[in-house]
């Protein structure tokens, strides 16, 4: 919470400087509306466009779907091929560092071992891109670039806890995703970034009052329009349709509550990028909140058999997800306990590998295993248990702390012995 705390007012605070200074005018323009998204009509500058080459993006649609579906090798090799023709562009190095962005995404942003290539990369195609906008200051590509390279880069250095040079970044991202709005109507790709900020910008006022002093300050946004947008771009655009779905599908199940179109994305990226680890284990998550357990159960294991195998992305992150949701499983619907045991047990291993102990899973598992060993009758152990439970548990309001007090409660003498009487 204190790291999200962090992140949004290092946005905030960029908002703010974003909003003090004089915005680009599209005023004059005449704008038209697709369905409910509003664009702007085609304009005469797309002539040299990477972005926009079709025969470019025929050429990389194998290299993107690869790099998703964690085959980085093959993608980075295709996305060099680029660099060689295209040097000075920052496509090529934008898509480098986006590759090292999905190396760490599944271990929950928490591996430092590719940050360094990822700002390389990312640092590349801010210079590239500011090259083509100081001869051009309407090169709406360069604005695109410039707007996405300092986003990813801003949400790295929130991630690591870099306050300023997020802030920083986060400023120059939102300046230039002002100015590449003027070409929202040549692709879907400059309607990513004003997507999310329609939707995150009244997100975050409804959800975190304290900063809504600083909000007056911004534009408005839009969140249903925000929505309407990133659909559209998921559903149109070339490079960033993926991260598009991505952004829809944790939008809808963690802050909309809408689990069927959620768990409908997920499971068109999981079944697009069988091997894409993140992608898997939220489609899992989904099938299994909502009761699907045979599914769930499928995709867990294909998951342990993956991680197993210690193919690309599979991480310790991935490996509790599955373990919790079999051992569950096989605690209810089968009635496996001892299945069911070495699955919470393997649950809270991963836990402890991923340093994630505060995780509901962490304290679940052993809430399940303490109520197994009541079931077989033996107390010392659901003892021991629950007392990880009532360490473990933050919150002393919690069903699970309520549940492991009463059972000590009421359990005291278990398991010791009496002496007998001479």
């Amino acid at each position: 919470m204190k790291k999200l705390l962090f992140t949004i007012f290092a946005l905030s605070s960029s908002l703010l400087a974003l909003a003090q200074s004089p915005p680009t005018d599209t005023t004059a323009m005449r704008h038209v509306t697709i369905g409910s998204i509003e664009v702007i009509p085609e304009a005469t500058r797309v002539k040299g466009m990477l972005l926009l080459n079709k025969d470019v993006q025929y050429e990389l649609e194998g290299a993107v779907d690869n790099m998703y579906n964690f085959k980085y090798e093959i993608a980075e090799k295709q996305f060099k091929s680029i660099r060689r023709r295209y040097p000075e562009h920052p496509l090529p190095y934008f898509l480098l560092g986006l590759s090292q962005w999905w190396k760490i995404v599944p271990t929950n942003i928490q591996t430092l071992k590719y940050d360094d290539l990822f700002f390389a990369y990312m640092d590349t195609a801010i210079y590239k891109a500011e090259e083509m906008y100081e001869q051009d200051e309407k090169d709406f590509e360069a604005s695109f670039f410039l707007a996405a390279a300092y986003g990813f880069t801003a949400r790295l250095h929130s991630e690591r806890s870099n306050w300023r040079k997020a802030t920083v970044a986060s400023k120059r991202s939102l300046e230039y995703m002002e100015r590449a709005k003027a070409g929202n109507g040549l692709s879907p790709e400059f309607l990513f970034g004003e997507a999310l900020f329609n939707y995150y910008a009244v997100w975050i006022h409804d959800e975190y009052p304290m900063l809504r002093p600083v909000l007056a300050f911004f534009p408005n946004g839009d969140k249903r329009l925000g929505i309407k947008q990133l659909r559209y771009v998921a559903n149109t655009g070339f490079y960033t349709g993926t991260e598009s779905k991505n952004f829809l599908m944790k939008i809808y199940a963690n802050e909309e509550g809408n689990l069927n179109e959620a768990l409908k994305i997920s499971q068109d990226l999981a079944l697009k990028y069988p091997d894409n680890a993140y992608f898997q284990r939220f489609y899992a998550r989904l099938l299994f909140v909502q009761g699907h357990f045979t599914r769930a159960e499928r995709i867990s294991e294909d998951i342990l058999g993956k991680l197993a195998q210690n193919m690309p992305g599979y991480e310790a992150v991935s490996g509790r997800y599955a373990s919790y949701i079999l051992a569950y499983i096989n605690q209810n619907k089968y009635r496996d306990f001892e299945k069911a045991k070495k699955y919470y047990q393997d649950a809270i291993m991963y836990a402890e590998m991923s340093n994630e102990r505060e995780s509901g899973y962490f304290v679940n598992s052993y809430l399940n295993l303490a109520r197994i060993a009541d079931q077989q009758n033996d107390k010392v152990t659901a003892k021991r248990y629950y007392t990880i439970v009532l360490q473990q548990s933050t919150d002393k309001k919690s069903a699970n702390y309520k549940e492991a007090k009463e059972y000590l409660k009421n359990n005291k003498k278990a398991g010791k012995t009496t002496r007998k009487s001479k």
